[in-house]
């Protein structure tokens, strides 16, 4: 048996790299799949569409949601759907983020509350939506996506930085409040992983990076996946409050 057979995971922000990497694994392990993107325009939709049929050719049901995670009301709303079209969440991951760099000197405050609402107020919005289903079905598994720069910083990201150390406080918060009642959260804090994100840089700050880094490689979206199945299935069944650093050996 699949280690996730029967069971139906929400990712937020799952159109591209880490956040459909992980939608792809647990569909191969038998999860039906609910993920959300934003909708803005048509490359979104059509990113949404791509993705969906992608995890859907894996032979599980999966559905597509434009939704604006950062947004309280839409949440609740997109939450209620997926527990209507599916019938349980058992897994969340709460992945969608984004990033406005800037020098704390020269940082805008839209800078600072796009950055704290995509990142942080996301996640509080579906944990808020979904615990009421978790906690009816006794048990479920949540997932934050921080990063190495939530535990340790990073000079020029502020914003960024703050928002993904909250993702590890709600976490370990939520998973005091909830262990009586089955339901176990985690972080994940990636550290250098190549995505599109990432692939952007320079060549040469790239090769700094890697130089930093023990196993002297950039991570692949798949070990982050990797780490994310087993957050979510019962091989962590006894794991609550936890952080995984996923970047090999960068920040011992």
């Amino acid at each position: 048996m699949k280690l996730l057979e029967g069971k139906t995971a929400l990712i937020t922000g799952a159109t591209r790299g880490i956040g459909k990497g992980i939608a792809l694994k647990f569909a191969s392990e038998g999860a039906n799949i609910a993920f959300t993107g934003r909708g803005a325009n048509e490359d979104m939709l059509a990113a949404l569409e791509a993705t969906r049929q992608e995890v859907e050719a894996l032979g599980v049901k999966c559905i597509a949601y434009a939704s604006d995670a950062a947004n309280f009301a839409q949440t609740e709303e997109t939450v209620k759907k997926v527990k209507e079209d599916f019938g349980s969440i058992d897994i969340l991951v709460n992945n969608a983020g984004i990033t406005k760099d800037g020098l704390m000197l020269r940082m805008t405050e839209e800078q600072w509350d796009t950055v704290i609402n995509a990142n942080l107020k996301s996640a509080f919005n579906f944990i808020h939506a979904c615990l009421p289903i978790m906690m009816r079905q006794r048990g479920g598994s949540i997932i934050n996506m921080s990063s190495i720069v939530g535990v340790h910083g990073n000079a020029g990201q502020a914003n960024y930085a703050a928002s993904k150390a909250g993702m590890i406080a709600l976490a370990q918060s939520v998973a005091q409040e909830m262990g009586p009642k089955g339901i176990r959260v985690n972080t994940i804090a990636p550290g250098f992983i190549e995505t599109a994100m990432t692939e952007a840089l320079p060549d040469e700050i790239r090769k700094e990076w890697t130089k930093k880094i023990p196993l002297r490689r950039a991570g692949q979206t798949e070990d982050v996946a990797n780490t994310a199945l087993y957050l979510a299935s019962d091989l962590s069944s006894y794991v609550t409050g936890q952080v995984i650093q996923v970047d090999g050996g960068m920040n011992m």
